[in-house]
């Protein structure tokens, strides 16, 4: 089978090796898609060589048919259409207090272990969700990311009628987006990028610039004053930072989408005077794969629209190069059976 094996140094090249049987609990995978992540990208850059042990198969947006099952499996069959939730959180302690998806020794599957950008992928049984026989597969890589939009909007507390304001257009971004419309909010968004603004627009979006316009003034305008209920800071930057608690209303609550590998100066004044809330959002839990299961299932919002383009699995050096040229894209899948 093919395989693919991220060298380090900006360099992936394409293997044949054995395919492997299942281990006891495991099941092995036909992968169909892998999309490409943000952190598949800081990985071929170098950014995480000290994470990854090298040389390694990465990738962990994906889906399959399960073609072998092991020792031990029940309530999965060959032929199942799947997706794995790429959490690994044996190690899990009492004093994670049952949060397993945030553990103190989590692993991430595709990053800290194999990952999926290979023809047949083993992985532990617990790991998988099982999808309806109709479901589209490339529509279903799409799952693990949208996962991180379904936690991050339950994380958040949002209802209907409120007003979201997401900070940050890219994938993520318009996939909170779509969730948080999905579940009745008014949503703008707030992108630098003019690609970017003119891609959520056309999705049905509210989308401004908030280097062109005033985005509190906007908002305020959108609201009879009130501002946002709900802010997702998904830019990572201190722009976003700067001007979440200003976008916030009263009582308002900040959702952290975006990674901060440093510290960043935050107005905890505003904290205080508005008394607004900060929530970390990290991955995701179980409830939060089956709800992005359903959203993919029912296909009722411009998913396909986030895809970018499919490239066969042997042109991965290709595709990281070509992501690194165009980085507004969206979303770009691997065909693993190509």
């Amino acid at each position: 089978m093919k395989a693919t094996i991220y060298e380090g140094n900006k360099t992936f090249t394409v293997i044949n090796k054995e395919i492997e049987n299942p281990a006891n609990g495991e099941v092995r995978i036909k992968v169909a898609y892998v999309g490409v992540c943000g952190t598949d990208v800081h990985i071929y850059h170098g950014m995480m060589d000290k994470r990854v042990s090298i040389p390694e198969t990465i990738g962990h947006e994906m889906s399959g048919t399960i073609d072998a099952v092991g020792e031990g499996v029940t309530g999965y069959a060959v032929g199942d259409k799947v997706v794995v939730r790429p959490l690994d959180d044996r190690k899990a302690k009492a004093s994670d207090k049952g949060f397993n998806h945030i553990c103190e020794e989590l692993k991430f599957i595709g990053i800290d272990s194999p990952g999926a950008m290979q023809e047949y992928w083993n992985v532990p049984a617990f790991t998988l969700h099982k999808l309806k026989d109709n479901t589209d597969l490339k529509l279903a890589a799409l799952i693990e990311p949208l996962s991180v939009a379904t936690h991050d909007v339950r994380r958040s507390g949002l209802v209907k009628g409120e007003t979201a304001v997401v900070l940050g257009g890219g994938p993520i971004g318009l996939l909170v987006a779509m969730v948080a419309k999905d579940a009745g909010a008014q949503v703008i968004i707030s992108e630098v990028n003019e690609n970017r603004i003119a891609k959520a627009k056309e999705l049905g979006f509210d989308a401004v610039n908030p280097i062109k316009i005033d985005l509190v003034e906007y908002v305020k305008g959108k609201t009879e004053g009130r501002k946002a209920d709900v802010v997702f800071e998904v830019a990572g930057v201190q722009p976003a930072l700067d001007i979440m608690c200003e976008v916030a209303g009263i009582r308002g609550r900040i959702l952290m989408v975006a990674i901060h590998g440093e510290k960043k100066p935050v107005d905890l004044f505003k904290f205080f005077w508005k008394e607004l809330s900060l929530i970390g959002a990290r991955v995701y839990e179980k409830e939060d794969y089956e709800k992005a299961i359903e959203l993919i299932t029912a296909n009722e919002l411009p998913f396909e629209q986030m895809i970018t383009d499919v490239q066969p699995l042997s042109n991965i050096q290709q595709v990281f190069e070509n992501i690194d040229k165009n980085p507004e894209g969206l979303k770009v899948l691997m065909d693993c059976q190509l």
